[in-house]
Protein backbone atom coordinates (compact mmCIF):
# COMPACT_ATOMS: atom_id res chain seq x y z
CA UNK A 1 0.00 0.00 0.00
CA UNK A 2 3.07 2.33 0.37
CA UNK A 3 5.54 2.57 -1.84
CA UNK A 4 8.28 3.50 1.16
CA UNK A 5 9.78 -0.47 2.58
CA UNK A 6 8.88 1.31 5.61
CA UNK A 7 6.50 3.95 6.32
CA UNK A 8 8.13 7.15 8.12
CA UNK A 9 5.67 9.58 10.01
CA UNK A 10 7.64 13.07 11.45
CA UNK A 11 5.63 14.52 14.10
CA UNK A 12 6.60 17.88 16.03
CA UNK A 13 4.46 19.78 18.00
CA UNK A 14 3.19 23.21 16.76
CA UNK A 15 1.64 26.29 17.37
CA UNK A 16 -1.03 25.69 20.10
CA UNK A 17 -1.75 23.65 23.43
CA UNK A 18 -1.18 19.63 22.48
CA UNK A 19 -1.31 21.04 18.56
CA UNK A 20 0.73 18.42 16.14
CA UNK A 21 2.46 18.95 12.59
CA UNK A 22 2.46 15.24 11.29
CA UNK A 23 4.46 14.84 7.75
CA UNK A 24 4.26 11.71 5.96
CA UNK A 25 6.11 11.49 2.55
CA UNK A 26 5.00 14.60 0.78
CA UNK A 27 1.86 14.84 2.68
CA UNK A 28 1.06 17.22 5.73
CA UNK A 29 -1.38 17.26 8.12
CA UNK A 30 -2.33 17.91 11.93
CA UNK A 31 -3.49 16.60 14.93
CA UNK A 32 -4.17 17.57 18.57
CA UNK A 33 -6.91 17.01 21.18
CA UNK A 34 -10.33 18.92 21.50
CA UNK A 35 -10.51 22.01 23.52
CA UNK A 36 -12.71 19.52 26.37
CA UNK A 37 -9.35 18.28 26.92
CA UNK A 38 -7.47 21.59 27.04
CA UNK A 39 -6.20 21.24 23.18
CA UNK A 40 -7.54 23.15 20.49
CA UNK A 41 -8.69 20.64 18.36
CA UNK A 42 -6.81 21.49 15.30
CA UNK A 43 -6.88 18.07 14.23
CA UNK A 44 -7.91 14.60 14.84
CA UNK A 45 -7.10 12.71 18.07
CA UNK A 46 -3.91 10.50 18.09
CA UNK A 47 -6.95 7.20 18.61
CA UNK A 48 -9.17 9.00 15.23
CA UNK A 49 -5.71 9.22 13.64
CA UNK A 50 -5.38 5.27 14.37
CA UNK A 51 -8.84 4.53 14.02
CA UNK A 52 -8.71 6.17 10.37
CA UNK A 53 -5.44 4.30 9.21
CA UNK A 54 -7.68 1.09 10.52
CA UNK A 55 -10.65 2.25 7.92
CA UNK A 56 -8.41 2.88 5.45
CA UNK A 57 -6.50 0.14 5.20
CA UNK A 58 -9.79 -1.95 5.63
CA UNK A 59 -11.90 -0.14 3.13
CA UNK A 60 -7.68 -0.32 0.52
CA UNK A 61 -7.41 -3.98 0.87
CA UNK A 62 -10.94 -4.74 0.01
CA UNK A 63 -10.69 -2.49 -2.87
CA UNK A 64 -8.01 -4.08 -4.18
CA UNK A 65 -8.58 -7.88 -3.37
CA UNK A 66 -12.21 -7.21 -5.39
CA UNK A 67 -10.67 -5.69 -8.00
CA UNK A 68 -8.36 -8.65 -8.39
CA UNK A 69 -11.22 -10.99 -8.36
CA UNK A 70 -13.19 -9.21 -10.51
CA UNK A 71 -15.58 -8.88 -8.40
CA UNK A 72 -18.49 -5.72 -8.75
CA UNK A 73 -17.46 -3.94 -5.60
CA UNK A 74 -18.32 -0.50 -6.09
CA UNK A 75 -17.66 1.59 -2.65
CA UNK A 76 -16.91 0.57 0.89
CA UNK A 77 -17.79 2.53 3.86
CA UNK A 78 -16.35 1.71 7.00
CA UNK A 79 -17.40 3.17 11.14
CA UNK A 80 -14.94 2.38 13.25
CA UNK A 81 -15.39 3.06 17.20
CA UNK A 82 -12.53 2.88 20.26
CA UNK A 83 -13.58 2.30 23.54
CA UNK A 84 -12.40 0.55 26.42
CA UNK A 85 -13.54 -1.83 29.07
CA UNK A 86 -12.94 -4.49 31.75
CA UNK A 87 -13.85 -7.59 31.52
CA UNK A 88 -14.62 -10.47 33.67
CA UNK A 89 -12.22 -13.73 33.07
CA UNK A 90 -13.44 -17.09 33.65
CA UNK A 91 -12.82 -17.01 37.06
CA UNK A 92 -15.35 -13.86 37.42
CA UNK A 93 -12.51 -11.98 38.24
CA UNK A 94 -11.33 -8.56 36.01
CA UNK A 95 -9.18 -8.28 33.82
CA UNK A 96 -6.41 -7.25 36.82
CA UNK A 97 -8.12 -4.09 36.92
CA UNK A 98 -6.68 -3.38 33.33
CA UNK A 99 -9.34 -1.90 30.66
CA UNK A 100 -9.04 -3.90 27.04
CA UNK A 101 -9.04 -2.13 24.43
CA UNK A 102 -11.87 -2.36 21.91
CA UNK A 103 -12.21 -1.55 18.19
CA UNK A 104 -15.90 -1.85 16.77
CA UNK A 105 -15.56 -2.26 12.90
CA UNK A 106 -18.56 -1.82 10.60
CA UNK A 107 -17.92 -2.54 7.39
CA UNK A 108 -20.83 -1.41 4.58
CA UNK A 109 -20.16 -2.88 0.29
CA UNK A 110 -22.20 -1.70 -1.90
CA UNK A 111 -22.17 -3.55 -5.66
CA UNK A 112 -24.03 -6.28 -7.07
CA UNK A 113 -21.69 -8.82 -4.68
CA UNK A 114 -23.59 -12.22 -3.51
CA UNK A 115 -23.72 -13.71 -0.40
CA UNK A 116 -20.15 -15.68 -0.31
CA UNK A 117 -18.31 -12.79 -1.89
CA UNK A 118 -19.45 -10.32 0.69
CA UNK A 119 -18.53 -13.29 3.04
CA UNK A 120 -15.19 -13.64 1.97
CA UNK A 121 -14.44 -9.69 1.89
CA UNK A 122 -15.15 -9.69 5.34
CA UNK A 123 -12.85 -12.27 5.71
CA UNK A 124 -10.51 -10.36 4.10
CA UNK A 125 -10.60 -7.52 6.12
CA UNK A 126 -9.56 -8.77 8.90
CA UNK A 127 -6.12 -9.70 6.95
CA UNK A 128 -5.65 -5.42 6.27
CA UNK A 129 -2.10 -4.84 6.87
CA UNK A 130 -3.64 -2.41 9.95
CA UNK A 131 -5.51 -4.87 11.52
CA UNK A 132 -2.51 -7.67 11.60
CA UNK A 133 -0.37 -4.87 13.04
CA UNK A 134 -2.69 -3.88 15.99
CA UNK A 135 -3.00 -7.90 16.86
CA UNK A 136 0.26 -8.86 17.14
CA UNK A 137 2.47 -7.60 19.41
CA UNK A 138 3.90 -4.62 18.81
CA UNK A 139 7.39 -3.28 19.90
CA UNK A 140 7.91 -0.09 20.31
CA UNK A 141 11.80 1.46 20.51
CA UNK A 142 12.15 4.87 21.83
CA UNK A 143 15.13 6.55 21.71
CA UNK A 144 16.25 10.09 22.72
CA UNK A 145 18.63 12.20 20.88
Amino acid sequence: MSDHPNPIAIVESSDGQYAQAIKSRMHHWNAGEPESLGGTDNGPTPYELLLSALGACTSITLEMYAARKGWPLTKVHVILEHSREVRKGASGQENDGKPIDMIDRIVTLEGDLNEQQRARLIEIAEKCPVHRTLMNQIIISTQLI
